[in-house]
């Protein structure tokens, strides 16, 4: 691991600028032109990257929920069958990366399977996401680590020993790790903040943050406690149907997270105490000749 990180030519890391991720996840509700609206709206809100989801759905979905019967946009239908209709196929792929690569942001995916880390092989992926949930898929870890590429890891619900055994088999220069609480919402006494510092003691790789809970304030915070990269659920409307759009940012909350990030990062200062020159006509008036 090393103290820095390259994201398709971005470098992440201390020093460096927040690198903010919208994660679209499955909030496009499997229709692409929603993909489209929301990469438009992590463009305009000034984010560098957008992610996904990938899924094989029989290979990842536990065979006992499979006829799990659910209402969907698509009506009630079972459980495999809306993990099937809500994934995105080759073809909307290669239209969703023409159009990153058109509006200059980058995209990259958490893949929940082996197969789907085959699929995004075929696309180039420019960095992979390991969720939380996957943290202790060993042979995915394996898969992954073995294509050389960048890897970002969430931390939530792990324990620290299941932490430091992913990162040995995911052992590689480009490493970023993420503290998180895995509940949508997250209740904000289980945040752990502070978790965002630990992390940047024992690992010596950039450490950010992935949050799901409701709110910008406690997101924007990580800033000051050392998180060099942020990533969100974003949604056009938390009012939309799924399971993830609650815990989601709208596109104007979007635009405060990215503009507040920015005005924080411009507030930490060198910690050398200095007097400004705007404080001196203060200090004439205020102590005169003293």
């Amino acid at each position: 691991m090393r103290k820095h990180a390259i994201i398709n030519n971005r470098k992440i890391g201390k020093n460096n600028p927040c690198f903010l991720i919208g994660e679209i996840g499955i909030n496009h509700n499997g229709d692409i032109e929603n993909v489209f609206r929301l990469i438009d709206a992590a463009v305009d809100a000034k984010f560098d990257a957008v992610k996904f989801q990938k899924r094989t759905p029989k290979e990842c979905v536990p065979v006992d929920q499979w006829e799990i019967m659910r209402e969907t946009p698509w009506g009630l239908i079972s459980y495999i069958d809306y993990k099937e209709k809500i994934e995105l196929n080759f073809d909307d792929y290669k239209k969703i990366i023409d159009y990153a690569n058109k509006k200059n942001i980058t995209w990259f995916a958490s893949c929940w399977d082996e197969s789907s880390v085959d699929f995004m092989e075929e696309l180039n992926i420019p960095c992979y996401k390991i969720a939380s949930a996957s943290i202790t898929n060993l042979d995915l870890l394996r898969k992954i680590s073995r294509t050389k590429r960048p890897v970002m890891m969430s931390t939530g619900m792990s324990t620290m020993k299941e932490i430091q055994t992913a990162v040995e088999i995911l052992d590689c220069d480009n490493f970023l790790l993420a503290h998180s609480t895995s509940s949508y919402p997250a209740n904000y006494q289980e945040l752990n903040l502070n978790m965002i510092k630990t992390l940047g003691r024992i690992y010596d790789c950039p450490i950010g943050y992935s949050g799901h809970e409701v709110g910008l304030s406690t997101t924007i915070s990580t800033v000051a406690l050392g998180a060099t990269f942020i990533e969100r659920h974003i949604t056009l409307s938390r009012a939309m149907w799924g399971t993830d759009h609650s815990a989601s940012v709208e596109p104007q909350g979007m635009i405060k997270l990215a503009r507040d990030i920015r005005l924080v990062e411009s507030a930490m200062g060198d910690g050398v105490k200095k007097v400004y020159d705007s404080e001196k006509p203060i200090i004439a008036k205020l102590r005169g000749n003293s």
